[in-house]
């Protein structure tokens, strides 16, 4: 089966990353070529995994700029997710601050108008700082779809995260929605 749908999956340093394989195998089913950005934390989690998630999407990983002489790794993107995308993540990103990789791809993505979804993975303490509705807010301005709140991530409290009940399949759903493709059913 060829697929021709090009999307960009990009992960922060939060422990749903650590299921990144299972995302990219039901984003695959419903018929996505995936490329797969990790910040260079994350990719530090997953560095025993780099080499299966390479064979797994069939690019690279990436999760450092390309050097000026070396050519593009990756299609176009018809769409670009990142989660789960951490506080640090969220803010430098609506704050333009783009000296990761991640970062400096969506928010060019932006500017090229890639429709982009972002989904959190906070926990409450960190939402009680104003600068994080602030970046959320700007990042929706910018038409950023960001699944958080209602229908979207929810924070839990400090050290009662549940990474295996991050909602990924809702980004997957949006990332669906923005391009018209059916989306493989929630696992149970």
């Amino acid at each position: 089966m060829t697929t021709n749908r090009v999307l960009y999956l990009f992960g922060s340093a939060a422990p749903p990353v650590l299921d990144i394989a299972g995302v990219i195998e039901r984003a695959k089913s419903a018929d996505w070529d995936v490329c797969l950005g990790l910040t260079p934390t994350a990719a530090r989690w997953l560095d025993d995994e780099l080499p299966a998630l390479e064979e797994l999407t069939g690019h690279p990983v990436c999760s450092q700029y390309r050097l000026p002489h070396e050519p593009e790794a990756w299609p176009p993107a018809e769409v670009a997710v990142l989660a789960p995308a951490t506080f640090n993540t969220i803010n430098q990103w609506a704050l333009g601050i783009t000296d990761k990789f991640v970062v400096g791809v969506v928010a060019e993505a932006i500017g090229k108008g890639i429709p982009t979804v972002a989904m959190p993975c906070v926990n409450a303490a960190f939402v009680q700082h104003t600068q994080f509705d602030t970046s959320v807010a700007t990042l929706r301005a910018m038409g950023v779809r960001v699944l958080y709140g209602e229908g979207g991530f929810v924070p839990n409290k400090p050290g009662q995260g549940r990474p295996e009940s991050y909602p990924w399949h809702l980004a997957l759903e949006a990332a669906a929605s923005v391009v018209s493709t059916p989306v493989p059913p929630k696992p149970q």
